[in-house]
């Protein structure tokens, strides 16, 4: 690998690595360097950039743009101004070195022609607190003095580029500048200058912040104001459980356009916003840097009220809130698609008049994206913009761009088309999948796939060390995590549900596989036997499927319960009176909720497995051994021996029942509820009637 690009990688991942330098998927960084020109042979001057949509903290050299930097420069005499400005992006393209590599992004001009040889540009949060203070210009030289220059708020592009480069040609002495709303440029001859500058503009910013702010407990003024009687925090456990009974209707109301996946956030940044008088004036001015209003839309939806009102009260005020807040998203929209239309743009279509963020004091952030990394990161970005208003109220007083620009960046054509070019959702995204008996056999299968399929995964298991472990092979903890639950018992499924509406936002798709067999006769079968598998299965089952249903019915987005019976639940066979009496339980439990919960749009559906040996926690447990010596086989044999007794003569794996598990939650039966599905490679005997 080349040494530039190597230097420019690891720069990038340390800065990219701590927040205080720069947000996900935030700033972006360059190096100039030479390498041979495999056409000529001969030394070419190239321009490696970070790529559209990249993160610097992950960067990795395929997530570099690497230009001509002669024809990027050369751009310069070809730029047709302002009014054409966003044809340069396009231009890029006939710049670049090579093939592979990622899409430049916007800011590649800044980094082309600011005439060093390596560049950052960085969203630090106390960066920004000086880019959005009303007198921004000013404290930029109180601070830095001539070091660093004060470039006035321009949208990013080609002509940003040429007045950073022409701010650097006539400050010789400048390491860099402040960006007004937006952020920090540095620059130097090596990769180590240029790092090292970047961190000194960031630290003295934090330094002359913090010695501006006043300890309260001198008396003096906190920058958010003070903390307003009834909306402190609450204790954590009420606080938690408080936010598990809002975030189903939350999701719900920001799911009105489009169905999201949530994150909630209670840390100790976000509970003092949200205690403090001046919330609803600071929450009304939104966020500044485009990387966070991008993210988090313009502004957050405000549940103003106080922690003695009820759960009940709460929701009032959110539905009343979230209805406000469309209609004035809706008209914010309006007002730029006007002024659009009469420079001669047309914007693209409104994308949704949904919040991204939600604020409820005494409680926490709920956010909200199409993923739980978009939802989680844009609840990251909210926190940075907090941050960014605590350093600039604390110095001066917050004043991000105007709305116009605003909607300029959220609706901007070059925005619109990086949307386009995203690649088509999987078929489960932004659903929130919950699996009982998911650490082993079929529910381990099913949860694979539906992560597979791009749903979130909640991996319930009696076994909280083998639920962890299970959801870890599926993922990142954006896609999978595990939860512990005994499902007979009301308390234990309780918190898993909490915890998966805690994890991802609500619960959109539940599966009931939990199980244990017990292979005997009915002379055998005990009544500790009896109520064991009657308590896991029959009661476990109506347990997990009522308390996810409350979740349901109050988001109001539809979904669906899936039970894994048996063909058991309709087959009578020897010696196992307790497990088919438990599995026809739970077929019925099929049709009474199909009949129940369908005025929710909740389906509920059934799958009916028979012959489930290879990787089958149940059989593998003792009842495998059983039901050979039942039907005369070896054990090792049971597989095959099942197979041959069905009309196809092919074994059931687990993955045969994730597969239908699939099918039914997807739209192909999206007017299908009460339906037993066999999986048992055809058996007349269990043939519904």
């Amino acid at each position: 690998m080349n040494d530039v690009v190597q230097d420019l990688v690891s720069r990038s991942n340390r800065l990219g690595s701590d927040p205080r330098v720069t947000n996900y998927a935030g700033g972006n960084t360059s190096a100039k360097g030479t390498a041979t020109d495999p056409v000529t042979g001969e030394p070419v001057e190239l321009l490696w950039v970070k790529g559209s949509g990249g993160d610097l903290g992950t960067l990795r050299p395929e997530g570099l743009a690497v230009l001509r930097l002669d024809r990027v420069r050369a751009l310069a005499d070809v730029y047709p101004g302002l009014d054409r400005e966003d044809e340069m992006v396009a231009a890029f393209d006939y710049c670049l070195h090579g093939k592979g590599g990622a899409a430049p992004s916007i800011d590649t001009a800044m980094h082309g022609l600011v005439d060093a040889a390596h560049v950052d540009h960085l969203h630090p949060d106390a960066g920004i607190a000086v880019a959005t203070a009303a007198d921004g210009e000013a404290l930029t030289r109180e601070i830095f003095g001539d070091q660093v220059v004060w470039v006035p708020w321009r949208r990013p592009g080609f002509q940003l580029g040429l007045d950073i480069a022409a701010i650097k040609a006539a400050n010789p002495q400048a390491i860099g500048c402040v960006l007004g709303g937006h952020g920090i440029t540095a620059w130097g001859d090596t990769s180590e200058e240029c790092e090292a500058r970047s961190l000194e503009i960031i630290r003295r910013a934090e330094e002359f912040i913090a010695s501006r702010a006043v300890a309260p407990a001198t008396g003096g003024r906190h920058p958010f104001g003070p903390v307003r009687p009834g909306f402190e925090a609450l204790p954590d456990d009420e606080r938690r459980a408080r936010a598990a009974a809002l975030a189903p209707v939350v999701r719900g109301l920001a799911s009105t356009d489009a169905p999201q996946v949530g994150h909630f956030t209670d840390s100790d940044v976000v509970l003092d916003l949200l205690a403090r008088e001046r919330l609803v004036p600071l929450a009304e001015l939104g966020t500044s840097c485009p990387d966070h209003f991008l993210r988090t839309k313009v502004k957050p939806l405000v549940v103003d009220v106080p922690t003695t009102a009820s759960v009940e009260e709460t929701v009032s005020a959110l539905r009343a809130a979230h209805a406000a807040y469309r209609a004035d998203y809706a008209a914010y929209y309006e007002r730029g698609a006007s002024a659009a239309r009469s420079r001669g743009e047309e914007p693209p279509a409104m994308r949704g008049a949904d919040p991204a963020i939600v604020l409820v004091p005494g409680v926490g952030m709920f956010s909200y994206g199409r993923t739980k990394q978009t939802a989680r990161v844009a609840g990251e970005f909210y926190v940075n913009a907090i941050n960014v208003m605590r350093g600039a109220e604390t110095i001066s007083t917050y004043t991000p761009i105007p709305e116009p620009e605003k909607f300029r960046i959220e609706y901007w054509a070059l925005e619109e088309a990086k949307l386009r070019r995203m690649p088509a959702p999987k078929p489960l995204a932004t659903r929130v999948a919950l699996v009982t008996g998911a650490a082993s056999g079929i529910g381990r299968a099913i949860a694979a796939r539906l992560a597979a399929e791009g749903a979130c995964v909640v991996v319930a298991d009696l076994d909280a060390g083998k639920a962890a472990a299970a959801a870890a092979e599926l993922g990142p903890a954006d896609v999978a995590v595990g939860v512990a639950a005994d499902v007979s018992s009301e308390a234990d499924v309780r918190a898993a549900v909490r915890e998966a509406v805690l994890a991802f936002g609500g619960v959109d798709l539940v599966v009931n596989n939990a199980g244990l067999s017990l292979s005997r006769s009915l002379l055998e079968t005990t009544e500790a036997d009896w109520d064991l598998q009657h308590d896991v299965m029959a009661k476990g089952s109506f347990l997990v499927s009522r308390e996810a249903a409350r979740v349901l019915v109050d988001q109001g987005m539809g979904g669906d319960i899936v039970y894994i019976s048996s063909k058991n639940s309709v087959f009578a066979g020897p010696n196992n009176i307790a497990y088919s009496a438990t599995k026809a339980d739970q077929a019925h439990q099929v049709r009474l909720l199909a009949a129940e919960l369908g005025e929710h749009g909740v389906r509920v559906n059934g799958v009916n497995p028979d012959g489930v040996v290879r990787g089958s926690g149940i059989f593998a447990s003792g009842w495998g051994a059983n039901r050979a010596a039942v039907y005369g086989v070896p054990e090792e044999k049971l597989g095959e021996f099942y197979a041959q007794r069905t009309l196809l003569k092919r074994e059931v794996l687990p993955e045969h029942v994730a597969n239908a598990v699939f099918a039914l939650c997807t739209s192909d039966f999206s007017h299908t509820t009460g339906l037993h599905v066999p999986v048992d490679a055809g058996v007349a005997a269990a043939f519904l009637r």
